[in-house]
Order: C-alpha cells, then structure tokens, then sequence
C-alpha cells in the first residue's frame, strides 16, 4: 500500500518532480522532499540544450494547506552551464515562479480565501503566513484579474455617481471617489479618485470607443454633466429620476418640524414623505385634512406630488408639455423653496425628458455605491486608494 503522504503528494505535484523523502514538522505541518528528474534544460538566454550539471541548490517553498496541515516543500535544484554562451542557470520548476517561495497553486488559495473569508486576519492564521504576503498576493491577483478587463472599450450605457471615500484629517475635509458603471456588463467599470470633471477627464481619458456611448445617466450634479457633454456628445444624458423626486424632501421635513417637532415616530413624516398615489383613501384623506391647517406645507407637499405625476405620464412629448406647465405654475409661487426648485427643473429640462426615452434610472450605480460602502466598513477604511480601487473593480467579474 502507498503511504498517505505519497499518494497525496502525487495528487498534487507535477510529474516533472519526484519525491524522494518526507519528514513531520510539528503536530500541523509536513515537509516533502522533491528533486526535477529532466534530462536536460534550455538555457534562458541562447535557448541551447544544456546537460552538464555545474551544482546543486535547495530551496524551501510553502504550499497550500491541505485540511488545515501546511505544506513545505523542498526542491533539490540542479544548475547547468550552457555549452554556447557559457552562463550558469538554474533549473525552473513549473509549480514555482522565479524567484518566488510560495507555489503558484498556494498563492491561488490566498486570494481566494482573501474574498471569502471574513477577514484577512483568518486568512493569515489559516495559511500560517505574515500580513505582507496575504495584502501582496491578494492585490497582486486583484490586478493580474483586472487585466482581463481592462482594455475594454466604452458600454452603450454607463452610470456615474459619487460616495465618501475617506476622511483627509490634515486638511479637514472628505476625499470623495467617482463610480463609473458599466450597465451593459454590470459591473463597475471605473474608479475616479475625486468628483470634479478635471479629475474624470484625467483618470478616463485612457479608455476607448467614447463613440459608444448612447446614454448617460447621473444625479444632479454638474462636474458630472459638464463631462460627459464634453466627452460623450453623441450621447443622452438622462436625470435619475429618485434624485429629482426627492428635491423637496429636506423642505417637507423642515416645515413638518416647525409643527409637530422633531419626531420622526411621527406618523405625519411617513404619509408627508411616501407617494401619495400609493395612500390608501382614509390615509390620503385623513392627510389632506390636516394639510388644510398648515396652507404652507400644503403647497409644498401639492408640488412633491406634481413631481410624481409628472413621472407617471407616459410619453417624452405629453411629459415636455407636463413640465412646462408645471414649471409655469410654479412660477406663482412665493415660497423660496419653490422658486430654487423651479430654476433647478428649468436648468436640468433637458436632461430630466431624457428619462422618458428609455425609462433608465441610476439604480444599478446606487446598488454598486452601496457595494462599495460594504467592501470600507468590512475593511475598516481604506487608506490607499489604488489598493481600494482594484478591490471594487474586481467586485461585478
């Protein structure tokens, strides 16, 4: 019968290698004995046949854990000098990269503990390893991964969208990072380190076929507006439409707060907030009469709903007529909330109509926002940006 360690080893090492002998390393670790059993090799530099062996080395390599038991290998290396050009090499060994001392398949398994594990700090006690080497291998594969992907032209559809990246203690102020979506692969397609349209024309000036492009979408931002007129303008920039449905929000609940106090158990602030075409008839009616009480808040609140029917209309030519007639309205209106956001619906017209082309929201960019919140607090912050980066580019492959 062949011994377990034999019949293991021969299940996970090349036929170019062969064991020779094995030893105990403590309670959780084995060691194994390998030596190349090839006739001859290729001189790297002339690519000659070379049989004269000039020395031997041995060289200690890690191999991935097997059941929790780590594996060591050590490797008898021959050196051979070449017969044309005279140059001593020494031996490659297919499981092992030049001058690396893990095995290919060990660095394998730390990246792929390192994105399913729930920490890195579980990673290292189970590969029995330093920190350095679990964040090099990781990102190192993160990249190697990336590349795959990374010379991919531009989508038809892409959204953009901002979120916190980090707090700058020095000068007291948050580092924000841009993500750029890829709707037609779902996934994200780049990561901008700032939000300013001199930061997006620098950091995606190196992608190609910006002719592709066909829509745009975006809140309402305008370093995001002015870029993508400037870089892709053949395209629709379209106005997420949860973004223009929630300017009066922070209006509604001010003037609620006047009135019933800063309670948000209060049953008022759900009614004031949610559609009204989604009330039940004693809700909507129970709220409509006490609105009656509160004429200023009435207005407001009458306008919050104008917008969702606004977007109930189907049609991009009964939806122009809508918002004209609208923003007409609400040029009655004296109320300072009002007025900015008329001027707010007038100066994104354009944008908002897009909308009712397609019917494309920013949701996918919100959900991909969300995903990159997740990756900061299971990491506990990131400090290097690039290292953050890589990770959410890896994240839809």
């Amino acid at each position: 019968m062949i011994p377990t360690h034999q019949r293991i080893a021969h299940f996970l090492i090349s036929n170019e290698l062969k064991i020779t002998d094995h030893w105990f390393i403590g309670r959780f670790q084995t060691g194994i004995h390998l030596e190349k059993t090839s006739e001859f090799e290729v001189c790297p530099k002339c690519a000659s046949k070379s049989f004269s062996v000039h020395g031997r080395r041995t060289v200690l390599v890690k191999d991935s854990p097997i059941r929790g038991n780590g594996n060591l290998l050590k490797i008898k290396k021959r050196r051979f000098r070449c017969p044309k050009c005279k140059s001593v090499f020494t031996e490659p060994v297919d499981l092992v990269q030049k001058g690396y001392r893990t095995t290919r398949r060990y660095r394998r398994g730390l990246f792929w503990a390192c994105n399913n594990l729930l920490d890195l700090k579980r990673v290292r006690k189970a590969y029995r390893c330093s920190n350095w080497l679990v964040y090099k291998v990781f990102y190192e594969h993160l990249e190697l991964k990336h590349r795959t992907i990374k010379n991919d032209p531009w989508p038809k559809t892409i959204g953009i969208d901002e979120h916190s990246f980090k707090r700058n203690k020095l000068g007291h102020y948050r580092e924000f990072a841009t993500v750029v979506v890829d709707y037609n692969n779902k996934r994200i397609k780049e990561l901008v380190h700032g939000k300013s349209q001199a930061n997006l024309e620098a950091q995606l000036s190196h992608i190609k076929g910006k002719e592709n492009v066909k829509n745009v979408v975006l809140d309402l931002c305008d370093p995001f507006k002015n870029y993508a007129r400037k870089s892709f303008p053949r395209a629709k920039i379209i106005a997420d439409k949860f973004h223009v449905l929630r300017l009066l929000n922070p209006s509604i609940n001010k003037r609620r707060k006047e009135i019933t106090g800063d309670r948000r158990a209060n049953p008022v602030r759900k009614l004031l907030l949610k559609n009204g075409f989604k009330l039940e008839y004693f809700e909507r009616r129970a709220l409509w009469r006490w609105l009656e009480l509160h004429p200023t808040l009435k207005e407001v609140y009458f306008y919050k709903e104008a917008l969702h029917k606004l977007y109930r209309t189907r049609g991009y030519q009964k939806a122009s007529k809508a918002l004209t007639k609208l923003t007409d309205k609400m040029a009655e209106s004296k109320l300072p909330e009002i007025k900015t956001l008329r001027k707010t619906l007038m100066k994104w017209r354009n944008e908002i109509l897009n909308y009712f082309i397609n019917k494309i929201t920013n949701a996918r960019t919100e959900g991909f926002n969300n995903l990159a919140k997740l990756y900061q607090r299971r990491a506990f912050g990131y400090k290097n940006f690039e290292n953050y980066r890589l990770r959410l580019l890896n994240a839809g492959i």
